[in-house]
């Protein structure tokens, strides 16, 4: 029988050549000398390799990657198969019971800070901005549950000093059809946050606002009342954003500017934007990313057990597939990260409150040592594991109203 450290080298090992047979397969597939018949060869020799639900982080990790190259290569010869596979994330995470949806997020949350990092830093910058406010409004990009609020209002309604607790209305994005962020889904979200809201004295109400057919945000839609404190709150980390295609973000984020929000509250994945350095090396960076994920993971939870495989099999495939299909379909385009992009568009960073910072770093407390969190350049509170840097979050203010009229 192998010692343990024999058992970690033969680990190691294999892990290296799943990572070389892959970058193999993803050079076939994109690079100059691309051969379709030689990715499918490596794509075939992975999958004897790895198993999406049994032995190390890096081989269910690879399993994910083979799955999401494959899918690419079956749909190289075109754009529309591309596209298609930009939701992919939303076709698969619409095929999970609601029930196993539920039950994996609220696994995510106690297994790591990935969900309460963004919802509480965003969370305390809406608490800030609005402490002298009657009204409040935030518009919603992804509900999900609708956890991030149950929070806030517990705050709100805890306040001590300074005026009544104000106002609440939330306005969530809807879409069309049967998917998780369906109108009914949606509604049955509101229908917690307004009992929640009622048993604790919170004035509350719920609102939807329907993106198009083509998932595009119209301000319009939005129904406004004169005297509320605006806030638009975009998280886009895991595990939201397994479906929404850059476009809609960016027309959600355009819309914003043009209502003069108090404060846009964002939290993205740490990585190399789409287009940045052509697919070989941008799929590398997801790669290396998504293995610190896992490595992190690891630290939270068992790696057999049934928990984790849920949580993988529901957030992190998808999430894998998604981001391979962007990179594949941005041929070279220059990309920016979207807090790059509030920034080209006018919007103002705000420093992260010494509460804030210190909030973060006592939710880190909960974890593993492994993780850390740093503010960086335009005031970003940014969540690592070891050297990585996996989440960021920040807030933005709207730019001057003269800007915005031009």
């Amino acid at each position: 029988m192998l010692d343990e450290g024999a058992a970690s080298n033969s680990e190691d090992t294999k892990g290296l050549r799943l990572v070389h047979l892959l970058m193999a397969a993803a050079e076939a597939l994109t690079g100059a000398n691309k051969s379709r018949d030689l990715a499918r060869v490596i794509l075939v020799r992975l999958k004897e390799l790895v198993s999406p639900t049994d032995g190390t982080n890096m081989e269910r990790l690879a399993a994910y990657f083979t799955e999401a190259l494959q899918g690419l290569l079956e749909g190289a010869g075109g754009v529309s198969h591309s596209k298609h596979l930009i939701g992919n994330g939303s076709h698969r995470d619409h095929g999970h019971h609601p029930t196993d949806v539920i039950a994996a997020f609220q696994l995510l949350q106690d297994m790591s800070p990935y969900v309460k990092f963004g919802h509480f830093t965003a969370n305390q910058a809406i608490l800030e901005a609005v402490v002298h406010d009657r009204r409040v409004h935030i518009v919603d990009y992804d509900i999900m549950e609708g956890i991030q609020w149950a929070s806030l209002m517990q705050a709100l309604v805890s306040r001590k000093d300074g005026p009544p607790t104000p106002h609440l209305r939330i306005t969530a994005l809807s879409r069309g059809g049967s998917g998780r962020r369906s109108i009914g889904t949606v509604q049955e979200t509101g229908r917690r946050l307004t009992a929640f809201a009622t048993s604790i004295g919170q004035p509350f109400s719920f609102h939807q606002c329907r993106l198009d057919s083509d998932e595009t945000f119209r301000p319009s839609a939005l129904k406004l009342v004169k005297g509320e404190a605006l806030v638009i709150n975009c998280m886009l980390n895991l595990p939201h954003f397994s479906y929404r295609s850059p476009d809609s973000i960016a027309s959600f984020l355009s819309g914003a500017k043009t209502l003069n929000p108090r404060l846009v509250a964002l939290v993205e994945e740490e990585v190399r934007p789409a287009g940045d350095g052509g697919f070989v090396a941008r799929f590398m960076d997801s790669l290396y990313h998504y293995s610190a994920v896992y490595d992190s993971l690891e630290a939270g939870f068992p790696m057999q057990s049934r928990a984790r495989a849920l949580v993988e099999r529901v957030f992190l495939g998808p999430r894998i597939a998604g981001s391979l299909a962007r990179i594949y379909r941005a041929h070279g385009e220059v990309g920016c990260s979207w807090w790059e992009w509030l920034s080209a568009e006018g919007f103002k960073p705000t420093p992260i409150s010494f509460a804030n910072h210190c909030q973060a770093k006592l939710l880190l407390g909960l974890f593993n040592d492994g993780y850390r969190v740093e503010e960086v350049a335009y005031h970003r509170l940014v969540l690592g594991w070891k050297s990585r840097s996996l989440l960021s979050a920040s807030i933005w203010t709207s730019p001057p109203e003269s800007d915005v009229a031009n």
